[in-house]
C-alpha cells in the first residue's frame, strides 16, 4: 500500500503498540469470474479514508483515537489456497496480540481465511454474511477456494447467518439453511428478520461484508452488482444494533471494484469501515485496555489455539 498510515492519522496513533485496531489490506483478485479490479480495492478504500473527516455525529466520537495499525499487505497470489493460508496466518497472528482485527479486500475468496482464524480462536462463532450472493458452492472452477465458495466452510463449521441474499445456483439450495436465510426479497416487505437474524446469532459475532450486498444505485462499483439491494441507513441501523447486542470481535469488507470516473463507491466503503469501528467502540473509554475476549479464554483455558502455534511481535 502507498498510504503510510490509516485515514492518515498521527504516526503515534498508528504504531502497532499503541493501536486497538488492526486493518490488513488484501488486494487480491484471482478466482473474481466477471468484473476485474477488487485487487484495487484496498488501496482505493485507504485513499478515500484520507479524505473523511474523523468526527462521527451519530456516535459523538473520534474512534481513530483508539489507534490503527495498517499491517503490511497480504500479497501472496500465486494460487488461491495459498492466499488463504496467507490470510489466515495473517489474521491469527493479530487476534493473538489481542487487537480488534479488521481486513479489507480484495475479493470474497479471502474471507475463508479471516473466518477461519477467528474460528480457531473463537468459540461458539457466529459469522454474519451480508451478501447480494450466497457463496455456498463447495467448488467452483477448480476450488474451494473461489470467491463463489467463500462461506461453504463457514457454513460447515460455524453458525452462518446470510443476510441480503438475492443471486445463487440451484445447487447452494442443498446447503443453505433456509431459516438462517434472509433473502433481499422479503426483506422488502417484512422487517421483523433483523430481530429475528439477531436472536439466532451466538454471543461473538465476525461479520463478512461483500459490497455488493449494497444497492448499485449506491455501490455500483462492485465485481458483480445485483439490483434489489440494501440502502445506507437500513445498514447502519442493523449494524448498530448488532454490535450493541453481540461481542462482534472483528470484520472484513471485500469486493470493492474502483471506478475511476466515480469515486463515490469507494467512499461509502471508506465511510462503512470507519462507521463500524465507531459503533464498536462508542462505549469505549479511550484510556481502557481493549480486551476482545482472548485474554479472558487463555486464562480459563478454554482458547482455540493449540500450544504450539504462537507468534512473535
Amino acid at each position: 500500500m502507498k498510504t503510510n498510515t490509516y485515514a492518515g492519522i498521527p504516526e503515534e496513533l498508528a504504531k502497532l503498540e499503541n493501536a486497538k485496531i488492526v486493518l490488513i489490506p488484501v488486494p487480491y483478485d484471482g478466482t473474481s469470474t466477471w468484473q476485474k479490479g477488487a485487487d484495487k480495492g484496498p488501496q482505493a478504500f485507504l485513499n478515500a479514508s484520507e479524505n473523511m473527516e474523523l468526527y462521527d455525529i451519530e456516535t459523538e466520537t473520534e474512534v481513530y483515537k483508539q489507534g490503527v495499525y495498517l499491517a503490511e499487505s497480504v500479497t501472496e497470489n500465486s494460487s488461491p489456497e495459498t492466499m488463504v493460508d496467507a490470510v489466515h496466518t495473517a489474521t491469527k497472528k493479530y487476534i493473538k496480540k489481542n487487537k480488534f482485527v479488521t481486513i479489507f479486500g480484495g475479493e470474497h475468496s479471502i474471507s475463508i481465511g479471516t473466518i477461519r482464524a477467528f474460528n480457531e480462536c473463537y468459540n461458539s462463532l457466529t459469522v454474519l454474511q451480508l451478501d447480494a450472493h450466497a457463496d455456498l458452492r463447495k467448488s467452483y472452477e477448480g476450488s474451494t477456494c473461489n470467491h463463489a465458495c467463500a462461506v461453504y466452510e463457514a457454513s460447515q463449521t460455524t453458525n452462518l447467518i446470510q443476510v441480503g441474499i438475492r443471486s445463487m445456483d440451484v445447487s447452494e439450495t442443498t446447503i443453505m439453511d433456509n431459516d438462517k436465510t434472509y433473502f433481499a426479497h422479503e426483506m422488502a416487505i417484512n422487517d421483523s428478520w433483523i430481530e429475528s437474524s439477531i436472536d439466532q446469532m451466538t454471543n461473538n459475532v465476525f461479520i463478512t461484508i461483500d459490497l455488493d450486498v449494497f444497492d448499485p444505485s449506491i455501490m455500483p462499483s462492485t465485481g458483480t452488482p445485483e439490483p434489489g439491494g440494501l440502502l445506507w441507513y437500513e445498514t447502519l441501523d442493523y449494524l448498530k444494533q448488532v454490535f450493541k447486542e453481540k461481542n462482534v470481535v472483528g470484520f472484513d469488507i471485500v469486493e470493492l471494484c474502483p471506478n475511476k470516473i466515480d469515486q463515490s463507491s469507494d467512499f461509502l466503503a471508506a465511510k462503512l469501515y470507519y462507521k463500524m469501528l465507531s459503533y464498536k467502540f462508542q462505549y469505549s473509554d479511550a484510556e481502557d485496555d481493549f480486551d476482545n475476549d482472548y485474554i479472558t479464554k487463555s486464562k480459563n483455558n478454554i482458547s482455540k489455539f493449540n500450544k504450539d502455534d504462537e507468534y512473535e511481535y
